[in-house]
């Protein structure tokens, strides 16, 4: 897991609707819904909802199957657990007493490197 990953992850979340249609298919489990069981059940129209379902996919947070002439979505838990896992680990515990993010530490150094570094 790598920090893009986890921001794609959460941009796509940023949207309440992405996160409704993520928690419907959370609740599906392992069967997973069609698209036109989504839009009904949240009440909106298939267009709305393709848009919103293609930027899950491309965070990862939903996968997809043809099933005939329908596309049966699922919730991509081990893809969700990875990702809080990464943010546990990066950004959480007892070595992150001081109230610093590693990872913002990480870039801090990156940058103060390259300034450093004579020019070439």
């Amino acid at each position: 897991m790598d920090r893009e990953s986890a921001l794609k992850v959460f941009e796509s979340l940023g949207s309440s609707l992405r996160l409704d249609i993520f928690c419907l298919l959370v609740h599906a489990g392992e069967r997973g819904q069609v698209a036109g069981e989504i839009a009904e059940a949240l009440e909106i129209p298939a267009t709305n909802l393709s848009f919103h379902l293609k930027a899950m996919l491309a965070a990862s947070l939903v996968t997809v199957r043809q099933e005939g002439r329908f596309l049966r979505y699922r919730a991509n838990v081990p893809h969700m657990l990875r990702v809080l896992a990464f943010v546990m680990e990066n950004c959480a515990g007892t070595a992150r007493s001081e109230g610093e993010c590693p990872l913002r530490s990480k870039r801090a150094a990156t940058a103060a490197a390259r300034e450093a570094a004579p020019n070439g």
